[in-house]
């Protein structure tokens, strides 16, 4: 077995693909190698730089929304026509809507 041509730090190399293609026993093609490293060599290049990003002052957040999302509150409202909303429906019996059977 080969050794890959090691790589300088967040670049990966043709060589490299094709050896893990090879021991995947994958078919990558020497062009769609080259692609392959240049791609994965750009994502790493960008992990280092958002790694590099000072977060000293910023606090993690659960959600991205939970700082500048508004929600509306939350009321309950009483204002549903069932009528109306049932004469579009396909088929309804004794106020409830019919949908067909999926599991038998």
């Amino acid at each position: 077995m080969s050794q890959p041509t090691p790589a300088t730090e967040n670049t990966v190399s043709r060589q490299e693909i094709l050896e893990v293609a090879r021991l995947a026993r994958l078919g990558v093609d020497e062009d769609t190698a080259s692609s392959y490293a240049d791609d994965i060599t750009k994502v790493l290049k960008l992990m280092q730089t958002l790694g590099n990003v000072d977060t000293t002052d910023i606090k993690p957040l659960s959600n991205i929304h939970e700082v500048c999302q508004d929600l509306r509150a939350d009321v309950a409202k009483h204002d549903i026509n069932r009528e109306r909303n049932q004469s579009m429906a396909p088929a309804v019996e004794a106020g409830l809507y019919l949908v067909p059977q999926v599991i038998e």
